[in-house]
């Protein structure tokens, strides 16, 4: 079951940042903003140190694949590795932003929103091919966004906009291949760090004295940062970005749930009704998988 361990990596991945709301609304009383800039120069920090001491050997060979590349495809690759730096950047404010001063919710439905958009992106810019059953479980899919949305459809807003920005990053990593993916994730991370170092002096706030603002956030680089993004960028070695996108829906599944029972913010029968339809469009869209493999577990027998 050669795709099984890519797929185990997609659902660690996304099952750890189901529970992102629980280091995040710690310092819910921080600026959008600062959070983002301590997470992302913390990363960039830790990634680029372990990449010093470990992975010197790792650089120097991307270092000559890229030289070896014909001039096409270096262009290709660093129009990739630079739009997949601005996308996780896009994507990080926005959804700390919303999370922190819109709702939980909010950010659980862009990452249902999410999987629809990757999909589309997938099929109409990497012609990726999907079959029947995986065109109904989109159709689910939209069909419970579409309940969501119904009661507040400025979520909706918000949630289309963090969609898109990780969609496009999936979809754009889908074809990064040839590097090394710890060395890709350090290049993304580091050169976001980049982005942001010129507008740290003048929109960020004071510095932070609080310890417990230091600790989530180096639970947030290592835990929610660092180890499911390699996860992510694992997967998309071995699974398609579409199949990689509807996985995705694992992680609101978990964070409404929390949004439910941990914050307790009000959930009625639509909102159940919409997320156990979503529920079933990710079993849909992954069944030929879990037939596929329980059907080899089954033993074959002689016949007398």
């Amino acid at each position: 079951m050669k795709s099984t361990k890519y797929y185990l990596a997609a659902i660690t991945a996304y099952t750890i940042w189901g529970f992102f709301s629980l280091v995040l609304k710690p310092i819910h009383s921080y600026a959008s903003l600062d959070i983002l800039f301590y997470r992302v120069f913390s990363c960039s920090i830790l990634l680029l140190l372990i990449t010093f001491l470990f992975k010197r050997k790792r650089v120097k060979d991307a270092i000559e694949t890229f030289k070896a590349l014909p001039l096409s495809k270096k262009r290709k690759t660093i129009l990739l590795n630079i739009g997949g730096s601005i996308f996780l950047t896009a994507n990080w404010f926005t959804f700390i932003y919303v999370m922190n001063h819109v709702s939980v919710k909010a950010t659980s439905l862009a990452y249902l929103v999410c999987p629809i958009l990757t999909t589309l992106l997938a099929y109409f810019i990497l012609h990726e091919k999907l079959s029947k059953t995986q065109w109904i479980s989109v159709g689910l899919s939209v069909t419970g966004c579409l309940l969501l949305s119904y009661a507040n459809i400025m979520d909706m807003v918000f949630s289309i906009v963090i969609g898109l920005t990780y969609a496009s990053y999936l979809v754009s990593q889908r074809v990064n291949i040839g590097f090394d993916k710890f060395i890709v994730l350090t290049f993304h991370i580091t050169l976001s760090a980049l982005f942001l170092l010129p507008f740290f002096p003048a929109y960020s706030g004071p510095i932070p004295t609080e310890f417990n603002f230091y600790l989530c956030i180096e639970i947030i680089a290592l835990g929610f940062t660092i180890f499911p993004l390699l996860l992510n960028l694992f997967a998309l070695t071995g699974l398609n970005s579409s199949t990689v996108g509807m996985l995705l829906n694992i992680n609101p599944m978990i964070a409404f749930g929390l949004a439910t029972f941990v914050y307790h913010e009000q959930s009625g029968p639509l909102q159940i009704l919409s997320y156990g339809i979503i529920f079933i469009s990710v079993l849909v869209f992954n069944s030929h998988h879990l037939f596929k493999n329980k059907q080899k577990e089954i033993p074959m027998t002689k016949c007398s």
